[in-house]
């Protein structure tokens, strides 16, 4: 919010730094705001590394200095830190055996943030921000102009798809790195990756109207998907514990 709802970006960097050395103040013992002040009894529960929370912030102050990526390495690292470093804190705090599952977390945040990306097509250009790569839009000949019409042609389907092909490589290799052994504690996490899950879904069966409006799935099909998928991990949890 930060970034996003202030105008001026010096200002906006200098809130930002003073959430670097709130941080700082947090694992110093000496944190000051309400946030940071609760978030102490967390850090004596849970082994919540500084360093995610920093790189956190590291990947807000990116919106401050870049409009565009022009390749997908750059994308990646902006992805890492604003999505991925959020699976690998939230993964501490839900619990897990296997080291594996800091892949599970770090790709997992990188697919649903490359499914943001997709989604918010128009509406991140109308900020004047473009996070599909440069050298993948002039590879399928699409211009920022054709990103701020309402319609789609050839050009941008065959974008769309590349960038869905690569949320899905990511989505499906998160999952193969979660053991079943941890499946039950992580399934919060699972939840959350089925509904943004069938939302890309959903934008794929609809051909991709991104550039139209915003996609969305309906309050009673999240409930739906979040109830499912959770007596699903219950169920395959308790098919794991009869195995071992």
């Amino acid at each position: 919010d930060v970034v996003d709802e202030c105008s001026d970006n010096v200002v906006a960097a200098s809130k930002l730094n003073w959430w670097r050395d709130e941080i700082n103040h947090l694992y110093n013992g000496t944190a000051s705001h309400p946030v940071t002040l609760a978030l102490q009894q967390s850090l004596k529960n849970y082994s919540l590394s500084k360093q995610y929370f920093l790189e956190l912030i590291d990947g807000m102050e990116m919106d401050l200095h870049y409009s565009h990526y022009q390749n997908f390495d750059e994308l990646s690292l902006y992805c890492y830190r604003a999505a991925g470093v959020v699976g690998l804190l939230t993964i501490e705090i839900l619990g897990y055996s296997h080291d594996s599952t800091k892949d599970y977390a770090k790709n997992l945040g990188i697919a649903l943030q490359l499914i943001n990306i997709l989604r918010d097509v128009k509406e991140d250009f109308l900020r004047q921000r473009v996070y599909l790569p440069q050298d993948e839009l002039a590879q399928f000949k699409v211009s920022e102009k054709m990103l701020q019409g309402n319609v789609n042609t050839p050009e941008t389907l065959a974008l769309f798809e590349f960038q869905a092909q690569r949320a899905e490589q990511f989505y499906q290799k998160a999952f193969q790195s979660l053991q079943a052994r941890d499946r039950y504690q992580q399934k919060t996490g699972i939840i959350m990756a089925e509904i943004y899950y069938a939302l890309f879904k959903k934008i794929q069966s609809e051909n991709y109207p991104v550039l139209q409006a915003r996609v969305r799935i309906s309050t009673l099909k999240k409930l739906w998907i979040a109830w499912s998928t959770a007596r699903k991990e219950y169920k395959l949890s308790q098919q794991f514990k009869a195995n071992t």
